[in-house]
């Protein structure tokens, strides 16, 4: 009947808003999960990947510090056929600890393809090597332009070494030159003890930072063989720490000493051995400190830069414009926030720049805070006397600090015919020798048509 048939009708329209509320506010669940996620710091999912149970015990600070600041911890050995970075399309982890520098075989779910797919999709990834770096770990460092030196190899500085290797073969070594952006580590107020591999990275890759290197007398080379050549580096050519920021801002970093996390050097009594005997003693070593702000910066912590409320205008007016016009006065604007570990708070530096391009620069000057305490940049300049489609954009990028790229497209039109000028100062010589050939044409006219010459 009718009835019946209104009465099923309603139903599955009820049925079908019904369904359209659940699919909106799971689409709006997903978005604010996806919001909540691109925030670095607390909540994050991390993989530690261990090739020895014992060194989460022997790491167990450097662990420790990392909960503390709200990371989730996920424990695998490197063999475990049971780790999967990938579920159902999506990676169930933010950042990875890779302290498994032996490990010749990874499940299924995590070998090299993986972690650089990891790496591709904007994720972080913290590598500890040792003397004996295996051939995954090396093929991953090298996917990322790190070379480890050959193995069984150490660094080995006969003058900068801590006094307990008096007797050694001076392995545990002592280094402080660390890189200049303290962003990413600050200088420490003790030296840092370092035992392990060093590594050297493409000089042709910008992406690439040198963190900590060895002191100018150090070298690598292996303490079981006679040195007969060139050793495998030298000086401050062997690095120690670095780091890798790739173009999504993802970040991977390497040391070629697992021992230099561990709470044994956190711990340690650090006086460097000199020719006239053992030097000033301190009491801990800058390992701790070095370790930490240095995991802080590689899982995002800090060092992130966020854009927004990007905005283009003539001078006086509030809304962009369909096109500019040549000559027009503009202003551009825009937020920059940083993330201190807590909270967004407005980025301070004096060499943030924007260019007005098509195909090259017309337009290069630098933004200013319009408050020390709000987050706006902001410039005023004028549109260049061509026209076509032209480009704002912003490209910063600084040792240290995510990249920001952004790119807004403005067109320029030239003048309408009722926009110029009625007369051009440029052309009054041009006016006066058009009204000098009329008054001349009248004059030789009237001269001719009425001026009879005489006999």
């Amino acid at each position: 009947s009718n009835a019946e048939y209104m009465g099923k009708s309603n139903g599955l329209i009820s049925l079908n808003m019904a369904r359209s509320v659940v699919s909106s506010l799971l689409i709006a669940v997903i978005a604010i999960n996806a919001f909540v996620s691109g925030v670095p710091a607390n909540g994050a999912r991390t993989l530690v990947i261990l090739d020895d149970g014992a060194i989460q015990n022997s790491h167990s600070s450097f662990f420790q510090s990392l909960q503390a600041r709200g990371h989730r911890l996920t424990f695998k050995m490197a063999d475990d056929s049971e780790i999967r970075l990938k579920r159902y399309g999506e990676f169930q982890f933010d950042n990875i600890i890779l302290f498994a520098p032996s490990a010749e075989h990874f499940g299924a779910g995590a070998d090299v393809s993986a972690f650089l797919d990891f790496v591709d999709s904007g994720h972080n990834i913290f590598v500890a090597g040792d003397r004996d770096v295996a051939e995954p770990m090396r093929e991953f460092a090298n996917e990322c332009g790190v070379d480890f030196d050959a193995t069984g190899s150490s660094v080995i500085d006969h003058f900068n070494f801590d006094a307990s290797d008096a007797n050694g073969e001076h392995t545990l070594i002592l280094a402080d030159d660390t890189i200049g952006a303290s962003i990413i580590a600050n200088k420490p107020d003790s030296p840092i003890l370092y035992q392990g591999i060093g590594h050297a990275v493409s000089e042709s890759n910008p992406l690439l930072l040198k963190v900590l290197r060895a002191s100018s007398t150090a070298y690598s080379f292996d303490t079981e063989d006679t040195i007969v050549d060139y050793p495998l580096s030298a000086g401050s050519d062997t690095l120690l720490v670095s780091a890798l920021q790739a173009r999504n801002n993802a970040r991977v970093t390497f040391t070629g000493s697992l021992d230099m996390c561990s709470d044994k050097f956190f711990n340690s009594v650090v006086q460097r051995f000199t020719a006239d005997g053992p030097s000033k003693k301190h009491e801990r070593s800058g390992n701790q400190r070095f370790c930490e702000e240095l995991s802080q910066w590689t899982f995002g912590e800090k060092g992130v830069l966020r854009a927004e409320n990007i905005s283009h205008h003539r001078v006086g007016e509030s809304t962009a414009p369909n096109a500019y016009r040549i000559k027009d006065d503009i202003e551009y604007a825009v937020d920059i926030l940083e993330w201190n570990g807590q909270q967004w708070v407005p980025y301070t530096s004096d060499d943030v720049q924007v260019e007005f391009v098509m195909l090259d620069p017309y337009v290069r000057t630098a933004l200013k805070k319009q408050s020390p305490t709000a987050p706006t940049f902001s410039v005023q300049f004028k549109v260049p006397d061509v026209y076509g489609v032209f480009t704002f954009r912003v490209n910063y990028h600084r040792p240290g600090y995510t990249s920001i790229n952004l790119a807004t497209q403005a067109p320029v039109r030239p003048f309408k015919h009722n926009e110029y000028d009625r007369f051009i100062p440029s052309a009054y010589p041009y006016y006066l020798s058009a009204f000098s050939m009329m008054a001349g044409v009248f004059i030789f006219g009237w001269v001719f048509l009425y001026h009879k010459p005489t006999q």
